[in-house]
């Protein structure tokens, strides 16, 4: 869902904010280096600074000690209205982040000072602070998730602490007498009406903005965009509160393979048709995680076809999945026979495919060429295809999502992709020799890889199936899609081991893709590194095999809340135009509304 990862690249923006004594300690200093500087930019009699130090007083009392009590009163003001809490931090640096504005076109007006007459320091500094305003308002409005009066009301804090701290310097100074024409009067004057008309620009933007999100999905646009931020700097799920009013029950399939041995099951390979997404830790997105610990033996969570449609709406919703798995497990059929693993292929189109008993895996991929999710209703037609061709009880597909190309990749009812996936299952030999089976598997959780090098907290899973001396290797990595190439580099490696066949597969989590945009394709950093790990978990698995029994079963997961293609489209549509709509509003209406304060400022008010 492209517009989804728009949502989610905004992550990239969401930078690591600095500790408040960093913020604390740079507002001081700014303001006394800018305050120094301003005397030798505006040397002239009647000026604000007569000396370095002077400059350096007056700057750090009127900017930094204002722009620190602004962000002392704004965290404890913003989480006393139970909206999204604010931390120190947060508030420190958006007093900073201000405070750097109101310098910089401070620094602007004691240049022209020294070329023009005319007031332009304390003009400029009152320009400053409106646009700070303006600044703090959309920031606080857009992600403390509060009303809009109390947001322009924590947002004037600093400009009017700036102003006020102004107009006492100006009387305690000695030089009171030459600041002109610009009376108190005509300083707060020049400010109140500056205020009005960024307040009713800002609201009347974000009024178009929210209007189309909350018609037709119930929720505000600045609401969605606070929720996400929240998640995102403090794994608030908040969100999933929106994405359960908007969703809807389906039924889909869970696959399941177990391997037993006399002691009971040794390891479970499970293929859910449950999207893992859309982001971080809300809904399924880390569904692979969540699952695979909810059994106490070595547990694959793949991914089953299925696109951002079949995101669930909460992270509760994967205990259905997990039910229904653990339901099946109590009456699968078991069988000591297996066959060789073969692969199949049209075009770019390839097909792994193993049975185990009267039953069938299908591993789908068309690496090297890049793809992405495979749509659920293309992935239930290729399985029913198999099912019949083969007469299998039970037939199991796993989208293996392991040649990252994105959105554009998807494989879609009536692609040219689909029939080259009918096609290539057409060519499975189905008669196929039952053969005794051995089975091992290693897990390494890779504790040393972060998120940003794509890998998620099941880190690597290796399961190799022993038919025959034949050694087939399952890997899979806890990461979204993979750079493509990077599989062939792996499979490369790992058959100098003396494995015959080998497929590898990414769960698709996106407890990753809360960097980097939307996506976060595992192999664009590390890559060697991770290639040791792979090859590590792959003789831990050969040293492992043992012989097992095997089972299969589809089972149908019932009353599963999801995103569904309705809401799905309807927010992708709506965060569409939000953007088509803002991208032309949003320079029109604050600019136009910065120009017009900037003529009251510099031209209108005495």
């Amino acid at each position: 869902m492209s517009s989804t990862n728009n949502v989610m690249g905004l992550s990239k923006f969401i930078m690591t904010l600095p500790q408040t004594k960093i913020s604390l300690f740079t507002m001081v200093f700014l303001s006394f280096i800018v305050g120094s500087i301003s005397f030798f930019i505006d040397p002239t009699p009647g000026s604000l600074s007569t000396d370095i130090l002077y400059g350096g007083t007056a700057g750090v009392l009127i900017f930094g000690l204002s722009s620190i009590m602004s962000g002392a009163i704004t965290q404890p003001w913003v989480n006393s209205l139970k909206g999204r809490k604010m931390k120190m931090k947060q508030s420190m640096f958006l007093a900073l982040f201000s405070m750097a504005i109101i310098l910089i076109i401070y620094l602007i007006g004691c240049g022209l000072s020294s070329f023009f007459e005319g007031n332009y320091i304390l003009n400029a500094i009152v320009f400053g602070c409106a646009m700070v305003f303006a600044v703090r308002t959309l920031v606080i409005w857009g992600t403390s998730n509060i009303n809009f009066k109390n947001s322009v009301a924590i947002s004037a804090i600093q400009p009017l602490l700036i102003i006020s701290m102004l107009i006492v310097v100006v009387f305690l100074t000695t030089r009171l007498d030459n600041i002109g024409y610009f009376s108190v009067l005509g300083l707060i004057l020049k400010s109140l009406i500056a205020i009005i008309i960024l307040v009713i620009a800002i609201y009347s933007f974000v009024l178009v903005v929210e209007s189309p999100m909350r018609k037709n999905l119930g929720v505000g646009t600045l609401e969605l965009l606070s929720l996400f931020i929240s998640h995102i700097t403090e794994g608030s799920s908040a969100l999933e509160g929106v994405f359960e009013d908007i969703g809807e029950p389906i039924e889909t399939l869970v696959g399941i393979v177990s391997f037993k041995t006399s002691k009971g099951i040794k390891a479970l390979f499970l293929s859910p048709c449950v999207h893992p997404g859309p982001i971080g830790s809300i809904g399924g997105g880390n569904m692979p995680t969540t699952l695979a610990e909810s059994f106490d033996n070595f547990t694959m969570v793949t991914h089953g076809p299925s696109t951002h449609d079949f995101n669930p709406v909460s992270a509760k919703e994967i205990e259905k999945v997990e039910k229904t798995i653990k339901d099946a497990l109590k009456d699968i059929s078991y069988s000591e026979n297996a066959s060789k693993f073969i692969r199949v292929s049209e075009n770019n189109a390839k097909i792994g495919a193993q049975f185990f008993g009267n039953d069938l895996l299908l591993l789908a991929t068309f690496a090297p060429k890049g793809f992405d999710d495979i749509d659920f209703g293309v992935g239930l037609s290729l399985m029913n295809l198999a099912k019949t061709r083969c007469n299998s009880e039970n037939t199991i597909l796993v989208d293996c999502h392991n040649s990252f190309k994105g959105e554009a990749g998807r494989v879609l009812p009536g692609n040219k992709e689909v029939f080259d996936l009918m096609d290539a299952i057409e060519k499975i030999e189905c008669e196929s020799k039952g053969e005794s089976i051995k089975v091992g598997c290693s897990y390494d959780p890779m504790d040393n890889f972060s998120k940003a090098d794509g890998i998620g907290q099941s880190g690597i899973k290796v399961l190799v199936v022993n038919v025959e001396n034949q050694n087939t290797a399952y890997i899979l990595l806890d990461s979204n899609n993979m750079v493509i190439g990077y599989r062939d580099t792996i499979i490369e490696a790992v058959k100098k081991l003396g494995i015959d066949s080998v497929e590898v597969m990414t769960t698709d989590t996106h407890s990753v893709n809360t960097l980097a945009g939307g996506h976060n394709p595992v192999g664009s950093k590390k890559k060697e590194k991770i290639l040791e790990c792979i090859i590590h978990c792959t003789k831990d698995s050969l040293d492992d095999l043992e012989p097992v029994s095997v089972g299969c079963k589809s089972a149908r997961i019932k009353n599963l809340n999801i995103w569904g293609p309705t809401n799905s489209t309807e927010l992708v549509s709506t965060i569409s135009s939000i953007v088509a709509v803002s991208r032309i509003i949003a320079p029109l209406v604050l600019l136009s509304a910065l120009f017009f304060v900037f003529v009251w400022i510099f031209y209108g008010a005495p």
